[in-house]
């Protein structure tokens, strides 16, 4: 098994809170997904919402996935202005947040 060069994965699973509308979801989406014209170090966003069939998603119902080229990338991200004054705002609509970085590993078989 090795490491996949070159991508770093930024995880993040929304709750939000009861009474939360599905506009004021939509606006911070947008908002979310803008990060990518101020942030050099974001090479990709992508989002959706829960499908399983499971049922475990504990009320996380959104889920948003960053791709960076390097830790350091992902690290400049979270301490960018623009990051730190969308998350200020988003984290007001939130319950609960989980958040999680990984190295992708490729298997072989």
């Amino acid at each position: 098994m090795e490491q996949v060069k070159g991508v770093v994965k930024h995880i993040v699973l929304a709750k939000f809170k009861e009474g939360v509308t599905e506009e004021e979801i939509e606006k911070h989406m947008k908002d979310y997904a803008n990060l990518l014209n101020h942030i050099e170090h974001m090479k990709s966003f992508h989002w959706g919402t829960d499908v399983s069939i499971e049922n475990l998603h504990q009320g996380f119902t959104h889920i948003f996935e960053i791709t960076f080229e390097t830790l350091d990338g992902r690290s400049a991200y979270v301490a960018h202005p623009a990051h730190v004054d969308f998350g200020t705002a988003f984290l007001t609509i939130l319950e609960k947040i989980v958040v999680v970085d990984f190295v992708p590993t490729l298997v072989k078989l």
